[in-house]
């Protein structure tokens, strides 16, 4: 998973160090050193072009005429080196707007980041969802239910309390909201103004984008609770080799003995955690924009670390306009969401409908005996040790009592035989 991340950030820098480092520079000395009809058909299909040749190419105000002078330039710089300049950041440009990018005037991400967001980003993502929807139905096809094995006793065991399920329930419910939300953003253009029409999207999207940015603090504030509340619980445990090694017994009958969390959830647990924060800092930065600059610090830690020159993406950019520092954000949130959605569709699949008893641990609390057993058995014994009862009584409740039928039963009493007289003596002779 590190290493899919990596490379994935890697991947969203656009390549653009990488490419024109890789590239052998075309020859310009037939345009006296200016851009080539290579370049032109480079930019137009949206490659990298090496522009190392025209950004410092911006002027030379040292060796201007004088103003005063007949035809004298305009402080040595011309229209297309004064704009040059502007695109490559090197401008002296000041601004009436004391805000982080009131002074970028020119930033060509904007077209990488377009191309990205509606290429790769809306096919990978929206296939990635699709592609788990149908693995988890051709699952439920082969596999079904998982049923409980074995007998049901009747009794139930206290599994969740109310602060806790209250917890799920709100990280839960506020994430189905921000994934909605954010699809209606993404492919609400494409998919829903074809349908709908302009001004019921229009209705939508601003609905859309009220609620995704105000239900983000409920996510925040339930990702916080959960962790406080079960990352004791879900540190790794010798018994996760165990389940993970049997795969739970979801492809077989019987399962692995697990402890209150098993392996299965403890990946659920930390997955959540660890890309919830991510989605939630990514967010934080669109919410506040230009005020959270991420990755260009990123870039820079990267570079030192030699990963990115290791997986053959060269150095990357470590100085980056406002603007791309949005649009980065913007894409990575949304490639971890859909990272972090597929998974919890998996989670949701099996909390339902793909194994019974299990619904009830969040929706009363309280969990059939004989499920805990089951699927938990190192968690029941810990709490029947609790509760100061021995392993051999706790092994003596697996199966429900058999009832017996009160019927009378009589029987005579025996009488006590009498004892057999003894024969008198002979007489002596």
């Amino acid at each position: 998973m590190l290493r899919a991340m990596i490379a994935l950030i890697l991947t969203l820098s656009f390549l653009s160090t990488a490419s024109a480092q890789s590239a052998d520079a075309p020859d310009r000395s037939a345009t006296g050193g200016a851009q080539t009809v290579e370049d032109i058909m480079l930019r137009q299909r949206g490659e990298v072009v090496e522009n190392s040749f025209r950004s410092s190419a911006t002027g030379d105000p040292d060796s201007a005429a004088g103003i005063s002078n007949q035809l004298g330039t305009l402080g040595g710089t011309s229209d297309p080196e004064l704009w040059r300049a502007v695109r490559f950041g090197s401008a002296d440009t000041k601004a009436s707007n004391n805000g982080p990018a009131a002074a970028v005037l020119i930033q060509d991400g904007g077209m990488s980041w377009l191309k990205f967001r509606a290429g790769p980003l809306a096919t990978y993502g929206g296939g990635l969802l699709m592609g788990m929807i149908a693995l988890l139905a051709a699952f439920f096809m082969y596999r079904g239910r998982i049923k409980i094995d074995g007998e049901k006793t009747g009794r139930k065991i206290t599994r969740f309390k109310a602060i806790e399920r209250f917890g799920h329930w709100l990280l839960s419910g506020s994430f189905i909201l921000l994934g909605l939300t954010g699809l209606i953003s993404l492919f609400g253009r494409k998919f829903l103004i074809p349908t709908f029409g302009h001004e019921t999207f229009s209705f939508l999207a601003v609905g859309s984008k009220w609620v995704h940015n105000n239900v983000s603090w409920a996510f925040m504030l339930a990702l916080a609770m959960i962790f406080v509340m079960w990352v004791a619980e879900n540190i790794p445990h010798r018994s996760d080799i165990n389940w993970l090694r049997k795969g739970g017994g979801i492809f077989s009958k019987g399962h692995p003995p697990a402890k209150k969390f098993n392996a299965g959830q403890k990946l659920i647990f930390w997955s959540v955690i660890v890309l919830g924060v991510s989605i939630s800092v990514s967010g934080l930065s669109l919410l506040f924009p230009f005020e959270l600059n991420m990755f260009a610090a990123t870039f820079s830690k990267i570079n030192a670390t030699g990963i990115s020159s290791l997986l053959g993406f060269g150095e990357l950019r470590e100085v980056l306009a406002p603007h791309e520092e949005m649009q980065y954000a913007q894409l990575w949130h949304a490639v971890v969401s859909f990272v972090l959605m597929a998974i919890i569709l998996a989670h949701i699949y099996i909390g339902s409908i793909g194994m019974e008893g299990a619904y009830d641990a969040m929706g009363s609390g309280k969990v059939e005996e004989q499920w805990a057993r089951e699927h938990h058995s190192i968690w029941v014994e810990e709490i029947m040790a609790e509760k100061g009862i021995a392993p051999a009584q706790a092994a003596s409740v697996k199966a429900a009592p058999v009832a017996v039928s009160p019927k009378k039963v009589t029987a005579k009493k025996a009488s006590p035989k009498k004892a057999a007289p003894k024969k008198a003596a002979p007489p002596a002779k």
